[in-house]
């Protein structure tokens, strides 16, 4: 799509006010929608001065804990090849680790309760040493395995790990040749290739720049090491939105974004959690996911809306003060490009089902059962109680959210192939409330209704 000069130049504009106002020496910013890029943007100058280089979508930028998403994809497809287990315990696979009881979905959901830095200098700011170095001190555990978030850099130091160890090479190469080449993205790299902005801190209290350091962050790289620009960031925004390219399958994206940890603060509602790998947030009934990355000098967004695909990623070198035009660029754009909704149109293949639909009762509990615009089933609201929707799976159903989610649904028919119960994870529905002519578990009363 072409969106309208107007909405163009609005974007423009809120890009600009935001490296004004925010003192950002340069900005980059790209939306995406139906897996392509459809706008980019830019402002500030590479060094801050005036009269200095203008970014471009072709531009790198430090990209930070956005690295770790591609590492926790990297995870996933191990996985899909039977070469682990998310239950495994990471010492399984690193036998030396001294928290081999952790598993590997909590190290990808933050939920190992592993201490959240080294106990080295400050690794964002110094160059990095091996895997046996990282692992000398013995890295200790905060708090108990899956009690608790916590978010932990050295946690995806030692996914990385994983990576290179069950792939034969580094985990940079292993990102590289299994998602970075196949999606096209030939700008991310683990070292700032040109053109490539300067990492830099804006003094708070004057119009004054001091440069950052550049390093190789060793053995804690997985968690913050990538480099990308608004055209690369924008192909994996479009992954996220479900343009995957056969890197990674359908569910298993769909499984990576399931919120799993969420990210407390006991003065306030949540408002995001971690899935695997992936930030998520729920906000007003919509669900983003995405993630955030800061380095010393750099600071880089990515957020996705799952129901539409529509996505941002913005990046900025500087050390602070971004201010709100992620998510306002985002919903600009939105409001002044809506999404065209999908249109109704009729679908004999849902004859096959269409004797399931109706009435149906769990004990005295009414639901009614339909068919979704996919094909799927749809049991009472999804969302409400114990409302759900179902997908086909061999001759029957499993859930998709909710109480039900995984769990099977069977249909069960009379002997002239009428429907007579659902039988939902042990859970007896009839076509009426405790029906006599039906099997239901405990038996029915000889007095029936009176």
């Amino acid at each position: 799509m072409t969106p309208d000069p107007a909405t163009l130049r609005a974007l423009t504009q809120r890009l600009a006010v935001e490296q004004s106002t925010s003192r950002l020496p340069s900005v980059a910013a790209g939306i995406v929608r139906g897996g392509e890029l459809v706008w980019s943007g830019a402002a500030g100058t590479l060094d801050g001065q005036v009269g200095g280089t203008e970014p471009s979508s072709d531009t790198q930028y430090r990209i930070g804990s956005i690295s770790k998403t591609f590492v926790a994809v990297e995870v996933l497809r191990l996985r899909d090849e039977g070469l682990l287990d998310l239950a495994d315990t990471i010492g399984t696979h690193l036998p030396e680790v001294p928290f081999g009881h952790v598993t590997i979905a909590q190290l990808l959901t933050h939920t190992s309760g592993l201490q959240a830095e080294t106990d080295g200098p400050w690794w964002e700011r110094t160059p990095g040493g091996d895997w046996t170095s990282l692992m000398a001190p013995g890295p200790r555990l905060r708090f108990t395995p899956g009690t608790a978030f916590h978010y932990s850099n050295v946690g995806y130091a030692v996914l990385g790990e994983l990576v290179a160890r069950l792939r034969g090479v580094t985990w940079q190469d292993a990102v590289r040749d299994g998602i970075l080449v196949p999606l096209g993205m030939t700008r991310t790299t683990t070292r700032p290739v040109e053109p490539a902005a300067t990492g830099l801190a804006v003094h708070p209290l004057a119009a004054l720049l001091h440069l950052e350091p550049e390093h190789d962050a060793g053995s804690m790289a997985p968690a913050g090491q990538l480099w990308s620009t608004v055209g690369d960031l924008s192909r994996w925004a479009s992954f996220v939105g479900g343009h995957t390219a056969g890197v990674l399958a359908p569910g298993t994206l769909a499984e990576m974004l399931v919120p799993v940890a969420v990210n407390d603060v006991p003065t306030s509602a949540w408002g995001g959690a971690h899935a695997l790998g992936w930030q998520v947030w729920n906000v007003g009934g919509r669900r983003f996911a995405g993630h955030g990355g800061s380095m010393p000098g750099f600071l880089a967004n990515l957020r996705v809306d799952l129901e539409t695909g529509d996505g941002i990623v913005l990046m900025t070198n500087a050390t602070s003060g971004l201010g709100t035009a992620t998510t306002e660029l985002l919903d600009l754009f939105r409001e002044r490009e809506p999404v065209l909704p999908e249109p109704w149109h009729a679908d004999a293949g849902q004859l096959a089902a269409i004797d399931l639909v109706g009435p149906w009762f769990w004990g005295t509990y009414a639901s009614t059962l339909s068919l979704d615009a996919d094909g799927g089933l749809r049991l009472g609201e999804p969302g409400q109680g114990r409302g759900a929707r179902f997908r086909r799976q061999g001759d029957g159903w499993i859930g998709l959210e909710g109480y039900y989610r995984g769990e099977p649904l069977r249909v069960e028919r009379d002997p002239s192939g009428v429907p007579v119960r659902l039988v939902l994870a042990s859970f007896v529905f009839t076509r009426t409330p405790y029906a006599p002519d039906v099997d239901v578990p405990g038996g029915i009363d000889e007095q029936g209704w009176h």
